[in-house]
């Protein structure tokens, strides 16, 4: 129902203005659509909504009125009562007060003074009610996340230390897809499905969490084997003495690159080129150097079977393992004769591994050769399996001047740069020759590459193994140990090589043999089938 207000200037008051600055009384005149209460008139100085100020509520959008009647009859006012609140009737269109005379329709201001108190009322219950639900939410979310986090089982001696290997490789490991599985999850269903009654079946659920991993450098080792690596690493072994790679050509088995003089290989009469077909019955046909090394290495007094293919002879060998001390380095002087002109005065380094003397070996051999007078030097990196990273980089510094060794990455990119200045550099001008099979691997693969991509060396070979990653050792508490890759690297060039492999620059003739003595051999004898020509070899 509409009621229209008309306000409007006219003559039809009665009292003359002595006043000139006061203003000029009205008449207020409704027009009414329906039967209401008639509105008397009356002069008004300004038209207010006086209940609107008392709520203090700026009609005009500009805020609170005010804290004051006094203020509110300032500000002229003539709104629909609508812009208060939608829900009330526009029964009546307008409400004004004139000098603090109040309409005579009290009753429907005082409804209205209860139905904004009660609308107000309702608003704070709901704010409360609000409150109270977030509160709610964010209660059950806190005890789910706790909840989460923990079994809600009790947990055995056997489930706790499955949980410090679980940690050490979600701390630890480089892919943080964890091989595109819920590594959460993955702990959750361990603890409830896989049995863990004692430690050997506690070791069998982590070499299965392990496995999930499709990562074979990711790998458990028990307390003997773990103390074997760390020894092996310091530059002793306990194990039967050989250093094993994979054969040239397509017959099977790995090979016997040398026997260490005075171990059991050795004393047993196994000698280099023989095979090895079995260790402990387990077949070598698709066995990998690691796997193999593994199972050659143990407690020291233990044995070991193998099945050994000497020529056209197969013995069955029982071995007991002991500590052997491992050189890494061996060297000799080639000389070449009628070659006067053409570095006729070769300096030969086999180095076998990277352990804790690796680097200082290397250095020794290069002081002993130029006491010679070599012109120049071959590397021999074949069936070098790697060993410790920072000897494989105090390594290249010898033969460097100045230049990036390798970079380090994780899943994010690059996280370090190794490089040198020369200040380490011993043997930096020399012509040098780097030897690189597939048996090449890890360390000797980052200074094969280095020594590549800085134009220090000529490769010669073929692609090596194509370790790409590196692995870091963590103690377990009952004396086990993890090997866990935790990074990536490149070669200076940005080559990522996992895989892959360095490729060499110029192939070698698949019967140079592997030691000293047989490759001084094929430099010095031009009609043998092991030739290499000693320009050839440092020519680019």
């Amino acid at each position: 129902m509409d009621v229209l207000a008309i306000a409007s200037s006219s003559a039809a008051s009665t009292r003359p203005q002595t006043n000139p600055k006061k203003p000029s009384s009205f008449t207020f005149k409704p027009t009414i659509i329906s039967q209401v209460h008639p509105w008397k008139s009356f002069p008004i100085r300004i038209i207010e909504a006086h209940l609107v100020c008392r709520m203090r509520t700026n009609l005009n959008g500009s805020g609170s009125c005010g804290s004051s009647d006094a203020f509110c009859r300032h500000q002229s006012l003539f709104h629909p009562l609508s812009r208060l609140n939608k829900t009330f009737s526009p029964l009546f269109g307008f409400f004004a007060t004139s000098h603090g005379h109040r309409l005579k329709s009290r009753k429907h201001t005082s409804s209205l003074q209860e139905v904004i108190i009660g609308s107000a009322k309702v608003r704070q219950r709901v704010y409360v009610v609000f409150v109270r639900l977030v509160a709610a939410v964010f209660l059950v979310t806190s005890v789910s996340i706790a909840v989460s986090n923990t079994p809600s089982w009790a947990l055995s001696e056997e489930n706790l230390f499955f949980l410090e290997a679980w940690r050490t490789i979600d701390r630890a490991y480089i892919d943080k897809t964890f091989n595109g599985q819920s590594w959460f999850r993955y702990r959750e269903n361990a603890l409830r499905n896989e049995p863990m009654n004692n430690r050997e079946e506690t070791y069998m659920a982590i070499r299965k969490m392990l496995a999930t991993l499709n990562d074979p450098f990711t790998r458990f080792l028990e307390p003997e084997k773990f103390k074997s690596l760390r020894s092996g690493t310091q530059g002793a072994l306990t194990g039967v003495g050989l250093t094993i790679g994979y054969p040239i050509g397509s017959e099977g088995g790995l090979v016997v690159i040398s026997s260490a003089p005075g171990g059991p290989a050795n004393r047993a009469g196994i000698l280099s080129g023989d095979i090895i077909l079995e260790i402990d019955n387990a077949s070598t046909e698709s066995m990998g150097i690691y796997d193999a090394a593994e199972r050659l290495q143990g407690p020291e007094g233990s044995s070991v079977e193998l099945t050994i293919q000497a020529g056209p002879k197969i013995k069955h060998l029982a071995l007991t393992r002991e500590k052997v001390s491992l050189n890494p380095v061996k060297s000799r002087l080639c000389e070449v004769p009628g070659s006067e002109r053409n570095y006729p005065r070769i300096g030969y380094i086999k180095l076998r591994s990277f352990n804790q003397k690796a680097s200082a070996a290397v250095k020794e051999a290069i002081d002993t050769l130029r006491s010679n007078r070599v012109n120049a030097f071959v590397l021999d990196l074949r069936d070098n399996s790697g060993g410790l990273f920072p000897e494989g980089i105090e390594t290249a510094k010898i033969w460097l001047d100045k230049g990036v060794i390798v970079y380090i990455c994780d899943n994010r990119g690059i996280r370090d740069i190794y490089d040198t200045d020369g200040s380490s550099a011993l043997a930096a001008s020399e012509p040098l020759a780097v030897l690189v099979n597939k048996g090449t691997a890890s360390a000797s693969e980052i200074l094969a590459g280095a020594l590549k991509d800085n134009k220090r060396a000529v490769l010669f070979g073929e692609p090596t193994y194509g370790k790409g990653k590196i692995q870091s050792v963590f103690q377990l508490s009952d004396g086990s140990g993890l090997v866990v890759t935790i990074a990536r690297y490149e070669t200076p060039a940005h080559n990522d090589i996992d895989k892959i492999g360095v490729i060499p620059d110029h192939p070698l003739p698949n019967s140079l043999p592997k030691d000293e003595d047989g490759f001084c051999g094929c430099l010095q004898d031009s009609a043998s089938a092991c030739y290499v020509n000693n320009v050839q070899l440092f020519s680019r």
